[in-house]
Order: C-alpha cells, then sequence, then structure tokens
C-alpha cells in the first residue's frame, strides 16, 4: 500500500508517499481501507519529531480516518465487511490501509458524506473526553474556547451550544470571528487586538469562565489562571505557546480551580473505547440530527500531504483539512 513516510524529521517536504507492506489486523482489530484521514497538530509535532507514536502504534502519521471496513481480525464482533466506519487511531491514517481496535471505530453517522466524516473522531474524542467527561461543562456554565475556528474549537463550540453553554471564543481575524458565531459562539475575542482576560470578564459580571479549553499551554497559562470562575476547570490539550511556565498557586486556591493537562492519542485502549462509546452514544445522534457537523475546510490528495501541512501551520483555515489516498 502507499503511506506517508517521515525518513527524516523536518519541515512539511519531509513527508513522503512511499511503498510500505499491507498491515494485518490483529485480534481484536479491524482493517479499513481508507477514504479520508484528518490533519491534526499532533502529526505536524510527530512530523518534526517531538511528538513519536506510542508503543505499538503505526509508525505513520494520522489519527483519525473514515473508509470501508476490509478485514477482521479475531474475535470481532458487531462490524462486518463494507461497513461505513470513521476510527480514532494512535497513528497510521496517512495511509490506504490501516488496522485499528475495534472498540474505537465509529459507524458514519447518516447525513454525513463517508468522506467528511474522517474530520469527526479525533475533534468530537478530545472535545467529549475534556469539556464533558473531565470538566464537565454544564448548561448555563460559560466556557472559554481558545482558537475557537480550529477543527477542535469548531467542534467545541456547537458541543457546548447544545448543552445550553455560554460560548467565548478566541479566535485571530474577523472571519474566523463571524465562523465561530455562526456556529454559536456569543461573546468573539480577537486575540490580537483584545484581551480576553478583560472580555471573559466583562461578559460574565466578573465572574469569570467556569470551564477553559486551552491549546497554548505556558503562553496562555497566567492569564487562564485569572479568566477562571470559582470553582473553574482549566483543561491544556496543547502547547503551542510553549511547555514551561510559572503557576500563581494562591491565585488557584483563592479560586478553588483546577488545571487539568490531558493527552488522547496515549490513553490505553480501553480508556479510548470508553470514550469513543460515550461519543456514539450522546454526540452522534446530535450529528445524525443535523444539529452538530463537521467543517471542512479543504481536502487536499494524500501525495500532498506536504501541502496539507503547510496550510495547517499558516492558521489561515477554518475547520479541518482532509487528505484523500
Amino acid at each position: 500500500m502507499k503511506a506517508i513516510t517521515i525518513p527524516q524529521p523536518g519541515d512539511a517536504d519531509a513527508l513522503v508517499l512511499s511503498d510500505v507492506p499491507d498491515p494485518e489486523p490483529a485480534a481484536g482489530e479491524v482493517r479499513v481501507r481508507v477514504a479520508a484521514a484528518g490533519v491534526n497538530r499532533a502529526d505536524v509535532m510527530q512530523r518534526l519529531g517531538h511528538y513519536p507514536p506510542p508503543p505499538g502504534a503505526p509508525e505513520y502519521p494520522g489519527l483519525e480516518v473514515s473508509g470501508t471496513v476490509e478485514a477482521l481480525g479475531a474475535g470481532v464482533e458487531g462490524w462486518a465487511v463494507g461497513d461505513q466506519v470513521c476510527a480514532l487511531l494512535s497513528g497510521g491514517g496517512y495511509a490506504e490501509l490501516v488496522c485499528v481496535p475495534a472498540g474505537q471505530l465509529l459507524p458514519v453517522p447518516h447525513g454525513v458524506s463517508l468522506q467528511d466524516a474522517a474530520a469527526l473522531p479525533e475533534v468530537v474524542s478530545t472535545v467529549w473526553s475534556n469539556v464533558f467527561m473531565t470538566a464537565n461543562l454544564l448548561p448555563g456554565q460559560t466556557v472559554l474556547i481558545h482558537g475557537g475556528s480550529s477543527g477542535i474549537g469548531t467542534m467545541a463550540i456547537q458541543l457546548a451550544r447544545e448543552v445550553g453553554a455560554r460560548v467565548v471564543v478566541t479566535a485571530g481575524s474577523a472571519a474566523k470571528l463571524e465562523a465561530c458565531r455562526q456556529l454559536g459562539a456569543e461573546i468573539l475575542v480577537n486575540y490580537r487586538e483584545q484581551d480576553f482576560v478583560e472580555e471573559v470578564r466583562a461578559a460574565t459580571g466578573g465572574a469569570g469562565a467556569d470551564v477553559i479549553l486551552d491549546n497554548m499551554g505556558a503562553k496562555y497559562l497566567a492569564r487562564n489562571v485569572e479568566a477562571l470562575a470559582p470553582g473553574g476547570r482549566l483543561v491544556v490539550i496543547g502547547l503551542q505557546g510553549g511547555a514551561n511556565a510559572e503557576l500563581d498557586l494562591g491565585l488557584l486556591l483563592r479560586k478553588r480551580g483546577a488545571v487539568i493537562a490531558t493527552s488522547l492519542r496515549a490513553r490505553p485502549a480501553d480508556e479510548k473505547a470508553a470514550i469513543v462509546a460515550a461519543v456514539r452514544e450522546h454526540v452522534w445522534p446530535l450529528v445524525e440530527d443535523g444539529r452538530v457537523r463537521p467543517v471542512v475546510h479543504s481536502t487536499h490528495a494524500l501525495a500532498d500531504a506536504p501541502a496539507a501541512h503547510r496550510e495547517l501551520e499558516e492558521s489561515g483555515h477554518i475547520g479541518k483539512i482532509l487528505l484523500t489516498p
């Protein structure tokens, strides 16, 4: 099969389309013929040599795909050859074929094309596990979503809106903020021109945000804690702004706040399966009703993976970027 390999870490041109052996499903796995793969920041970090795949995962990048079940490993129940699926992966999605534990499969939702379904597994699993399962966002609470126009951001806006939360977003342009507004964000903050701490306080009567979903890490840590409401939960899921920062524990104590750092890729298979099951129960009905949808910015051929990465790194996109074998 064809797959994107990374012979040497580097810029986008480090991604090389190569001939590699077809994968064989182990017990409890299925093999999927890939229709499309989502492009994520984690893939960029892997390409740069900063985020190696966990032990046992395929060495190729790609954390989510859609496609058709082609083969079943021993002991797999509930799936059949020919099923149209999308899947949460530990790696290997930038390929024509990929093997995935059966517990990390989801059916393609009614009303979503097979190709666009590749935009769902990673972002929905990330948002649901962090904003709802971990931070317990409730109706009537305020959530601050950094990078609101990203794949994760566009999904977080929609799901927070659906549970009746008030949504604040940051983004870097009027066009991105307008896209966030159309998805359900109420308070729009241009981080290039406005202080999100002040804007959150103004929008909440000084109370702050009950939940903050942060992709920046160190750069925003101190200001995020300032923006928290009493009892607020800051969930850090990315380090685009660095990994090391000082934390004012006194302020955190006074707010009775929590700072939680999570990752999805390295979780054990049983934890991923539990997240995927929760997504199927709670989110899939919203997708099938048309209340929540994947937001796809562009699609590139698998051979054009370098161009897809450059587009992601330029940060001009709104929603997801996909690759198609």
